[in-house]
Order: structure tokens, then sequence, then C-alpha cells
């Protein structure tokens, strides 16, 4: 049984956001699995379920963007479920080269089942802060939520303007080098159209008439 504590503890690890919130996503998940018990599913399994409960006919990427798992764990985890027959995968309508995911009629009764136990647990995560604070905390997370699924596309966004940069130099630098070889080019071209130098230039000799004997 998880229990709240009151001390707090001190040292370079209770000033780390990463380690605090990870000892809080060990409590959350510690405090789930009590309440979902051990005949009910993980709390990645919820996650998925719901998402496709609320919009069913989601492709694998659409289940990555609602539920914030990646794409590899994402993969594995559908697979898994499908085989326990929780979830079907058909193609999808919008896109054929994609598979398409829906609730199956014992997936749907896991998930109704699973509900109030994970309200039960949300209500024990929540119930550990002053209600003062639950409201903030809540848009804190949210607010972390949001960062946490705009990441990939900012990073996609940040690598392609890194590229046109680097395309950019390439050019300048091109273009750079090729006015530097002008200069070069011009005085090469004077230079073999200039006369020789050290050769003077001699008057063409006048004829010389036979001398005639009378």
């Amino acid at each position: 049984m998880v229990k709240s504590g009151k001390a707090k503890k001190t040292g370079p690890l209770a000033q780390s956001p990463s380690h605090l919130m990870h000892r809080a996503l060990q409590l959350a998940l510690d405090i789930y699995a009590e309440e979902a018990g051990s005949d009910g599913p993980t709390q990645r399994q919820f996650a998925v379920m719901e998402a496709v409960a609320a919009r069913e006919g989601l492709t694998q990427t659409d289940l990555v963007r609602a539920t914030g798992i990646d794409r590899s764990t994402l993969a594995d985890l559908v697979a898994r479920m499908t085989t326990k027959g929780l979830l079907a995968r058909e193609r999808s309508t919008i896109d054929a080269r994609a598979k398409a995911v829906r609730l199956s009629p014992e997936g749907l009764a896991l998930l109704e089942a699973a509900r109030p136990r994970v309200a039960a647990a949300d209500k024990r995560i929540m119930a550990l802060l002053p209600k003062n604070r639950r409201e903030g905390f809540l848009e804190m997370l949210s607010d972390l939520a949001v960062t946490a699924d705009a990441a990939p596309e900012a990073a996609r966004a940040e690598a392609k303007l890194a590229k046109k940069a680097a395309k950019e130099a390439r050019k300048a630098e091109k273009a750079a080098r090729k006015g530097g070889d002008l200069p070069k080019k011009v005085a090469k071209l004077k230079k073999a159209k200039a006369p020789k130098a050290g050769l003077p230039k001699t008057e063409p000799a006048a004829a010389v008439e036979p001398e005639t004997v009378d």
C-alpha cells in the first residue's frame, strides 16, 4: 500500500526536476497498479483503449499523437493487444497504406471495467496534494504534455532550418570561391595579350640596290 510522506529530502536530487518527476511517476504508477489490479490493463493499455474509444479508426500514427507513446513502443503495444483480442486492425479508409485500430468487444468490456478503477487511482493521487494546489498541479502537467507533444514537430522544423542554413552557406562559399578566381582570370588574360618584355621592336631593313659597273 502506497502511503504519503510529509518529510522533504534535501541535497542535489531534491532540486532536480527530472529526478523528482521520475519519483512522482513511480508513485503514480504504483497507485495505478494497486487500483487497476492484476486483471486490469496497464496504464499505457488503458491510454490506448481510451484514445481508440474516443475516436475509432485511428491509425498508429494518430495514436502516437493522442497518447504520447513513442512509435516503436506503441507498435509493439498494439500488436500485443491485438493478439490478446483487445484491439482489431483493418485497412484505413482514409489511407490505404495504414492500418486503422478499433476496440474489440473484449477490449470495450475491459475498458469499461477499468474506468472506475482508474478514476479511483487519480483521486488518490490528487488527494496527496493540498486542495488549493491541485488545479495548478494539473495545469502544469497539461502544459508539460503539450510541450512534449510539440517536441517532435519542433525538432523537425529545427532540422529543416539547419539544413536550409547549411545549403545557403554552401552556396555563399561557392560564390565566394568564384569571385576570388575572377581577378586571377583577368590578370592571366591581360598577361597573354601584353607584348613580351626584353625584345626591342626593330624597323624593317631598307632594300639595298645592287651597285652597277659602268
